[in-house]
């Protein structure tokens, strides 16, 4: 370490940049300062190195062999003194920002932050909803909650929840359906923008599809789910969606079965960033989250399911295991 005493830093930084940008003045205008004060700071570092680093032509400056070498083991040491720099930073910077659809964040996710500002009071979450892709390379997002299967590119995807699609209905609906063909005197309630579709739950029941009667669409999953609450019909609904309604009774799944769609809730965030404590932090904690409320889901479920339900348990575990191995495949 004694020997860095002989090289000024701010030297280094003009080697590090000019070899990095490949210009004086493209390193000037990064550094702030004149082209002049870093073409004096190489030539100084060069003394004082004893070393050339830099061949003059006329095009401009040309790293020698051992500049070469020497500005590659720069740029790996700067870029760690950056991340022992965001280190500070990250300590001070205390704001998470999460991009999530609206139904996900105001259906699951509101009701569940009481618990991560308990668990990390130092945090304050902003909750970017929205439907678009968030780009995470180019924008203060930290973090998406993407609904999908699993392939964007330049994002790190970590697969958060398989999603499962199944029947819901008010209770006094789910009391007149005693068998799969009883949907034929029931409305349906449509998500005119949704990614599922019902053809794939009526073949893991391993019946044909029945025709509904008319009922009512929207173009948001969240008025579907308040219509099925109130009444109005059957929507096909999915785990984080409709977990707090069968957990307190409004909604019941007569049936107990649930089809895999081929989609999944994926963690993403950029693959240029390296993540910080506090991204570390919220994907602890929602993963708990989920698995706490798989674990009531799962009993809703179960408690909810009418005697005269059909039970083709074997038949989901199938559809399950393999579409789960197809979304951590996309994952990978």
């Amino acid at each position: 370490m004694a020997m860095l005493n002989r090289v000024h830093l701010n030297g280094l930084r003009a080697v590090e940049t000019v070899a990095r940008l490949g210009s004086l003045a493209a390193a000037a205008a990064e550094l702030n300062v004149s082209v002049s004060a870093v073409s004096q700071q190489i030539s100084r570092t060069e003394k004082q190195l004893g070393q050339a680093l830099f061949e003059r032509t006329a095009s401009g400056l040309v790293l020698t062999e051992f500049g070469a070498v020497f500005a590659a083991r720069l740029g790996a040491g700067f870029r760690e003194l950056a991340q022992a720099v965001a280190l500070a930073d990250e300590a001070t910077q205390c704001t998470l920002v999460v991009s999530v659809a609206p139904a996900f964040a105001s259906k699951w996710l509101l009701p569940r932050l009481s618990r991560h500002f308990t668990r990390h009071p130092n945090v304050l979450l902003r909750i970017d909803a929205s439907v678009r892709l968030a780009d995470l390379d180019h924008s203060d997002i930290d973090i998406a909650i993407r609904l999908g299967d699993g392939k964007w590119p330049g994002g790190r995807a970590e697969l958060l929840l398989a999603q499962q699609v199944f029947p819901v209905c008010a209770p006094a609906i789910a009391r007149k359906l005693k068998s799969i063909e009883d949907l034929a005197q029931t409305c349906a309630i449509t998500d005119e923008r949704a990614m599922i579709n019902w053809e794939s739950w009526f073949e893991a029941a391993g019946v044909p599809p029945v025709t509904f009667l008319k009922g009512a669409r929207f173009t948001d999953p969240m008025l579907c789910l308040e219509s099925a609450i109130a009444g109005h019909g059957v929507m096909l609904g999915w785990q984080l969606l409709t977990a707090d309604a069968l957990a307190d009774g409004r909604l019941v799944a007569p049936f107990g079965i649930r089809a895999q769609s081929g989609l999944g809730y994926w963690l993403v965030t950029s693959s240029a960033k390296a993540e910080s404590r506090k991204v570390r932090d919220f994907k602890a904690w929602i993963k708990e989250e989920i698995e706490a409320t798989m674990a009531q889901f799962g009993s809703a479920n179960a408690a909810t399911a009418p005697a005269g339900g059909i039970a083709v348990e074997s038949t989901v575990a199938t559809v399950y295991v393999e579409s789960e191995i197809k979304l951590r495949q996309a994952g990978s």
